[in-house]
Order: structure tokens, then C-alpha cells, then sequence
């Protein structure tokens, strides 16, 4: 791109012509990230300054994920594509963070460090109108291919320690851009609530030389109450103890560390599967559902034997109209409280009609 920034095409047929030139006049951006870390918490926090610029909710002419035209140019200079990823422009992290002194006094209780990292838009789709349960079965399989492409890519950067794949949808969620798209994240770090969870698996595996995760896979399938999809490669189920109105989990019945790991057959799966659960979940509702799909991967370099990659798709949505707000409880000391049984969200999924 213009200013520097890395822009890649993954498209769905080998003769696909694609604009590599970007004419628009953009400077190197040099973003500002720091992280800090709270002692309280035992947490690494963003600061992120330059992110308060970045565009919010632009009319639709002026999308800056759609394909570009002859009379404007966007941030995908092609006018037409199937697949995209590229370096945010407005990241939070970033591997030349420019770190300015702040007036922190020299104590050993702040510690600040560059946000070094890297933050991807990926545009699962050229049509702006759309969305991911949309898509055809081909197209998330392309998507599919992409997460691994930069999953590998990522890991492989200095100073990344997690990556973060993931998908924000409707306004109510915070997106500031309504075009079909994810993004992936490179943490410096790996994010507070992965360490809870190795944590957790962690202290299962010392008691009973088994892995956490593959157990409760193995409970949801036995007990069978919320299972909502189930194939021989993968099972989706809303949670025992589920924090959402609607929640589902997906696990590939084998046991893989992250996106890179799964075979050609559990991709055509997934695609198969994730569009199966989706088009459920929106489905309920009958409604736009507001919602956060995020894929929970193995550290870059720790703990690798005790994560197990998986899907967790999630809606604020707890009845027609209702939202469900992190109040007091939720937000201030992490106490979730449900308003809707995973039981009954089960059942809900379960007779859906896409």
C-alpha cells in the first residue's frame, strides 16, 4: 500500500487479476501504542491514542473496505476481490511502535513497554451488503485459509506471543464498519483470559493426567442436552455454564493446538458446520444478531500442550429488542450473570430454521 502497509489477496481461482498499486497519497503512519502493565490484575493493558482518528461508521459510498472504484479509491485498490487481508491502518499494536516518554514517575510499580504486535482487517466478502452467514460454504473455506495463512505468519514474527483471530458484527457489538470483515490480532502477550484458562488447564492436567479441554468436550457429548451440531469431525454445543444469552462452542473432536493444525477435510468441515451454527443463531431472533466469533488458539510459544483450538461464537442478544449490558456485576468484578438457561438457548438453537 501507499503508505507501506501490507495488503494480500487470496483469491478462489488461479486467474484472478488483482490491482497491485495503490495510488492514493498516503504517509507512513507511525502509531503510538504503549502497553502497561496493572500489577493489580496481573495484566498487560493498550494505550492507544492515534486509534481515536480511525473511521467510524462512514456512509456506505464511502466504505473504505469495498472494492475500489474509478472515481474513489479504497483501502483495496482492486474493483473487485475475493478474499483480503491487510496491516490495520489505525492499529493497536504494531512491530515499529513509536513510544513517546510520558510523565510517569521512575518507579518500579509502572512498568510501560512499546506495543509491539501487529493488528489485520481481513474483508471476508467484495459485497458490502452481505454478511458472514452469507457467505457460501466456498468462501469460508477461503476465509478458513486465510486465518491459517496468518496464524503461520504471525507466529512466526519477533516479539508476538499469541494471535488472535476473531469477528465483531453489528453496532451494538462497537463496529465502526458495517462491511462483512474480521480481524486478527498479534499480542506482545499472551491475553489475560487464555492465561486463565491454561491456568485452569494446567491444574486438571496435574490432577488427572488428562486434558481439560477434550474433557469437557467429551461431558457436552455424553450429556448430549446442549449439543447443537455434531459432525464425525466437529461438535458445537452451547456451554455448561455459558457467561451469554446465546453462546455456542466449536471443537474439532481431535485435538489441535491451533488453525494450522486442521486437516483439509476439517476445513471443508468447518465451513460446513460454522455456517450451520451461525445462520442458527441469527435464525432465533429473526433479527440482525449482534455478535463476537472468537477463535481461541495455542500461545505462540507456551502451553501448547494444554490449549485446544476452538471456536466461541457469542450475542448480547437476549430476547427480541433486549440486549444483554455488562452492568455492575459483569463489568466490575467479571461475575457474568445469564439471563437465558444454556439449556434453553440449546433448545432454541436446535429448532432454528436457518
Amino acid at each position: 500500500m501507499s503508505d507501506g502497509r501490507e495488503l494480500i489477496y487470496f483469491d478462489e481461482t488461479d486467474d484472478a487479476v488483482r490491482v497491485l498499486t495503490d495510488p492514493r497519497p498516503l504517509t507512513t503512519s507511525a502509531p503510538s501504542s504503549t502497553i502497561r502493565y496493572n500489577a493489580a490484575l496481573g495484566e498487560w493493558v493498550a494505550l492507544a491514542g492515534h486509534r481515536q482518528e480511525r473511521t467510524h461508521l462512514p456512509p456506505d459510498d464511502l466504505c473504505p473496505l469495498c472494492p475500489s472504484r474509478d472515481d474513489r479509491h479504497s483501502e483495496i485498490p482492486s474493483p473487485d476481490y475475493d478474499v483480503v487481508v491487510f496491516e490495520n491502518r489505525f492499529p493497536s499494536f504494531a512491530m515499529q511502535p513509536v513510544r513517546h516518554r510520558q510523565a510517569v514517575p521512575a518507579d518500579p510499580s509502572f512498568v510501560e513497554r512499546p506495543a509491539f504486535g501487529r493488528c489485520e482487517v481481513v474483508c471476508f466478502t467484495a459485497d458490502h451488503d452481505s454478511s458472514f452467514a452469507a457467505l457460501t460454504p466456498a468462501r469460508v473455506r477461503t476465509v478458513v485459509e486465510a486465518w491459517v495463512d496468518r496464524t503461520c505468519a504471525l507466529s512466526a514474527l519477533p516479539n508476538v506471543e499469541q494471535v488472535f483471530c476473531f469477528e465483531n458484527r453489528g453496532e451494538e457489538i462497537g463496529v465502526t464498519l458495517s462491511h462483512p470483515h474480521g480481524q486478527i490480532y498479534a499480542y506482545p502477550f499472551v491475553t489475560p483470559r487464555s492465561r486463565r484458562m491454561l491456568d485452569s488447564a494446567r491444574q486438571h492436567r496435574e490432577r488427572t493426567w488428562r486434558n481439560l479441554f477434550a474433557d469437557m468436550l467429551a461431558a457436552e457429548v455424553r450429556s448430549g442436552e446442549r449439543v447443537v451440531a455434531r459432525t464425525d469431525l466437529w461438535t458445537a454445543f452451547v456451554p455448561f455454564a455459558a457467561r451469554w444469552p446465546l453462546e455456542v462452542h466449536l471443537y474439532p473432536n481431535r485435538h489441535v493446538a491451533d488453525l494450522s493444525d486442521l486437516t483439509d477435510e476439517e476445513r471443508a468441515d468447518l465451513a460446513e458446520v460454522y455456517l450451520d451454527v451461525l445462520r442458527r443463531m441469527e435464525a432465533v431472533y429473526d433479527e440482525s444478531l449482534p455478535y463476537i466469533a472468537a477463535w481461541q488458539q495455542a500461545p505462540v510459544r507456551i502451553d501448547r500442550d494444554l490449549a485446544y483450538l476452538h471456536l466461541e461464537v457469542f450475542s448480547i442478544q437476549r430476547a427480541p429488542g433486549k440486549l444483554k449490558y455488562l452492568a455492575g456485576s459483569e463489568s466490575a468484578m467479571d461475575a457474568f450473570i445469564n439471563d437465558v438457561s444454556p439449556e434453553r438457548a440449546a433448545e432454541l438453537l436446535r429448532a432454528a430454521r436457518p
